[in-house]
């Protein structure tokens, strides 16, 4: 993993952001999506300051009890969680608890360590969307391969099943079910079973759509095109423009509402009868591919309402309060 002080950004940040807002960029590497977001916030007069979540920690001989390397004794101003990193659950669970700390204390997390929670956790997502009432494929969540084989053995009768890694991203991982057979043993899964109806349709290849929400708009949407019915940017999908309809617009805000996100990015597919599903819920999304069929900035808008988040909690802060 390279060293957070590859760019040249970090050692020197923009003198225009020096006296503006500090925002802490929880990264896991100083990739593009950082670097669009250094300069992002810089633009708007704030100075992104990227620390890695894995070298945080607590001190409670602190005023705030927290540790953030690159602000000494003092809080960011707001934080923006680009990516938590990959750990054991005991360091994962550690770095989460440092997000519920800094929203507790006061400070603007972006996504909320509880949102981020119900994002990661697949099953929770599913949960969140079906008792809200949104449109999901059924999905099923089991802990023994006993209780998994009867659900394949059921239910590929009707059709596939994908079984996904409960806390996988970028389709990594993603396993078509069309019998009981097809199901790995469960070490192969980490204890636990995530299955949930395959709605995809061959049409020229396959198609899903990406939804970009941020504070409770829509700011971007494309087409994932793929000859694979695994469409995402990374493993190949090719991404398209496309026109929001309200549909969409509306399953979308409904989605990121239902997992509390300040912003999220929700993959939708249209289903045989011609209505949409939502699939997934992502509380760290990238947005390369979906930047390359946007006409504007997606970072600009992204540091902005980040901004203007941190802007009303500290005009709704209670004067001569201290964090």
């Amino acid at each position: 993993m390279p060293p957070l002080a590859e760019s040249s950004a970090l050692a020197q940040p923009p003198k225009a952001a020096a006296d503006g807002p500090q925002i802490a960029l929880a990264v896991d590497r100083f990739d593009w999506h950082a670097r669009a977001l250094t300069a992002a916030f810089a633009r708007a007069g704030a100075r992104a300051i990227p620390i890695r979540l894995s070298g945080c920690g607590f001190d409670t001989r602190r005023p705030s009890g927290l540790v953030l390397p690159g602000f000494g004794a003092r809080l960011p101003d707001a934080v923006f969680a680009r990516a938590i990193g990959a750990g054991t659950f005991e360091s994962v669970t550690t770095r989460l608890s440092i997000l519920h700390a800094l929203g507790d204390i006061g400070v603007p997390v972006a996504n909320s360590a509880r949102t981020i929670e119900r994002c990661v956790d697949k099953a929770a997502t599913s949960f969140y969307l079906a008792k809200n009432n949104i449109p999901t494929p059924a999905t099923w969540t089991v802990q023994t391969a006993a209780a998994a084989r009867v659900i394949a053995r059921r239910e590929t009768q009707r059709g596939p099943l994908v079984l996904k890694p409960l806390f996988g991203a970028q389709g990594r991982g993603l396993k078509l079910i069309r019998r009981e057979a097809d199901l790995p043993d469960i070490e192969a899964v980490e204890g636990v079973y995530y299955l949930q109806r395959f709605v995809g349709i061959e049409n020229d290849g396959f198609r899903d759509i990406r939804v970009l929400v941020s504070n409770g708009e829509i700011i971007a949407a494309m087409n994932r095109h793929a000859r694979h019915w695994i469409t995402n940017i990374k493993l190949g999908g090719k991404p398209e423009p496309t026109e929001i309809t309200g549909e969409m617009r509306d399953l979308a805000l409904r989605s990121a509402d239902a997992i509390g996100a300040d912003f999220a990015g929700v993959d939708l597919l249209c289903e045989r009868e011609g209505h949409l599903t939502v699939l997934e819920v992502n509380s760290m999304p990238g947005w390369r591919g979906l930047q390359s069929v946007t006409g504007f900035s997606i970072a600009d808008r992204l540091a902005s309402d980040l901004l203007k988040r941190l802007d009303q909690a500290v005009a709704k802060a209670i004067p001569g309060s201290a964090r």
